[in-house]
């Protein structure tokens, strides 16, 4: 029998297994990374790859991109503590593909080329709406920075046995694994990651399945009775684990968090920018239905694993170990199998931390390169080479302010953070990509009303919300200056962006809307006539 209780959350593992096994996985993807460099000749290498991956290829780098530490680390945290609340994120996460599938995949493949701003630019003045779509990019990418870095020093802080306490030692991990992520951007490009990307994504899966057969055979199989142990270890919170309301006793929360996860997805820069390594259309489609199941199973696993952290490791345990609940399963991995699964487990999520951070740079220095410096800095008459060098500076820059936000944020769940994310790139980037695929009225003052608005409520809400200065915040705790009382914006800003998308387009008028232009989208887009080809098999 497993025991019920962590002995001494700060005692977790042995240092020298733990960083042996996190430096045979950085020196093995690091050999990939380095492979895949060599084949960077072009732009299209470094940001897309060559278009060169098949789509289950590509579904499978996907999952690995979107499975970050929030669904692995912050989920199963979230259901150790909260239970029923917690899985909402594995729910939202989810079913937020089903648009994604439906309404965005093939569409954009076929118009764009590298990133966002191609879509949006491409009926539109090239300048002002590239300038917007990067700025966006930039900002979305910055929030999910944050979580993922936060995730870092969390876990580990717990492998290191560094105390929640010594804040130095913590910020030391989070600079350290923020270094290692520009290595991977600036050696290896979009190949480099991708193949981090399903090097990590198989990892993961075959480590939570291993976990997640575990747990039930120690319980024989018999899900009731996880859940009753469960509730049984958690004397504090009891039956309130398994019904809603223990996280959020506001239900107007509830539904706004509801819609930033569901509708996020979609918006992700670091997401949609994956649709253009494929050769086709046809083959963005099948990523994303391959992207589907792998995430689905992945989320099945998440309740067993929140549920079998409580029931295994205790509520009270994961609370006070080094990162908090972020270490929920990290700690169920010790309690099951020893300091071999933990180093393992362990393992797996810093490869889950570094590919996510990797395609999110990767993303965020191709927008800066791309949309603004080649053009609207240089008006479209910058050189690939020229425009890679740019990019390569922009991920530099883009690390240092990642480590400095995740240093901040440590501390905070990282599931909740990355719900953040979700619903800045839902209100700046969502309606705009839709407005521009099947709107055909919509113009350029539309767009930028549309992500500038919508950006801008979702950021100002959120400062102003008890996340930066709540009672519970770890940021400014005595901030005072929580006016909006949710934590979540996103059943504000995201309403108000498809509005603003509305009044901006009637503003702009007839002026900024080009029908030749619009045509020749529609018919891309729906056909792939004139879609960017595959420059490597």
């Amino acid at each position: 029998m497993v025991p019920t209780q962590a002995a001494g959350p700060t005692q977790v593992g042995n240092v020298g297994l733990n960083v042996g096994i996190f430096a045979a996985f950085v020196l093995v993807t690091l050999y990939f990374v380095y492979r895949a460099s060599r084949t960077n000749r072009s732009a299209s290498d470094y940001y897309a790859a060559g278009r060169s991956f098949t789509g289950p290829q590509n579904g499978v780098a996907i999952a690995g991109d979107y499975l970050s530490a929030a669904s692995f680390l912050g989920i199963a945290g979230a259901i150790a503590l909260n239970g029923y609340d917690g899985f909402l994120y594995s729910i939202g996460f989810l079913v937020a593909w089903l648009v994604a599938l439906l309404l965005v995949a093939e569409l954009l493949r076929n118009t764009g080329k590298f990133t966002m701003g191609d879509v949006l630019a491409f009926r539109m003045r090239q300048r002002p709406v590239r300038a917007a779509a990067a700025t966006s990019t930039l900002v979305v990418s910055f929030f999910y920075l944050l979580a993922q870095m936060a995730g870092a020093g969390g876990l580990i802080a717990l492998l290191l046995q560094i105390p929640n306490t010594d804040r130095v030692g913590q910020s030391v991990v989070i600079a350290v694994v923020g270094i290692l992520m520009i290595v991977y951007v600036l050696v290896g490009g979009m190949k480099g990651t991708t193949y981090v990307q399903i090097i990590k994504a198989g990892l993961l899966i075959v480590g939570a399945a291993v976990m997640t057969t575990w747990v039930l055979g120690i319980v024989g199989f018999n899900l009731s009775e996880l859940l009753g142990r469960a509730v049984a270890n958690s004397p504090e919170r009891g039956e309130a684990l398994l019904t809603p309301g223990l996280q959020y006793t506001n239900p107007v929360d509830f539904i706004s968090l509801g819609l930033a996860l569901v509708l996020g997805t979609a918006g992700l820069p670091h997401i949609l920018m994956r649709f253009y390594t494929v050769p086709t259309a046809v083959e963005a489609r099948r990523s994303v239905v391959w992207a589907i199941w792998l995430i689905g199973v992945f989320y099945l696993f998440t309740l067993v694993l929140g549920y079998g952290a409580a029931a295994l490791v205790g509520p009270e345990a994961i609370a006070a170990a080094p990162g908090g609940q972020n270490s929920a399963a990290p700690l169920l991995a010790y309690q099951l199998g020893g300091e071999i699964l933990l180093g393992i487990i362990s393992a797996v999520a810093f490869a889950t931390i570094l590919a996510v951070v990797a395609g999110l740079t990767i993303t965020a220095s191709a927008s800066f390169a791309h949309d603004v410096y080649a053009n609207v800095v240089k008006h479209g008459e910058a050189s690939p080479d020229a425009e890679v060098r740019v990019a390569r500076m922009t991920a530099l820059v883009v690390g240092a302010v990642a480590i400095v936000g995740g240093i901040l944020v440590n501390g905070i769940n990282i599931a909740f953070l990355v719900a953040l994310a979700f619903a800045v790139a839902a209100s700046a980037n969502l309606p705009t990509i839709l407005y521009s695929l099947f709107w055909k009225r919509f113009n350029t003052m539309g767009a930028l009303f549309s992500i500038y608005g919508g950006l801008a409520s979702c950021v100002l809400l959120i400062v102003f919300s008890p996340v930066v200065s709540g009672p519970r915040s770890v940021i400014l705790p005595n901030g005072g200056f929580a006016f909006f009382p949710l934590e979540n914006p996103g059943i504000v800003s995201i309403p108000l962006s498809f509005l603003l998308g509305i009044i901006g387009t009637y503003v702009g008028g007839s002026r900024d809307f080009d029908h030749a232009k619009y045509a020749e989208m529609e018919v891309r887009s729906l056909t792939g006539a004139g879609s960017e080809k595959a420059t490597r098999r």
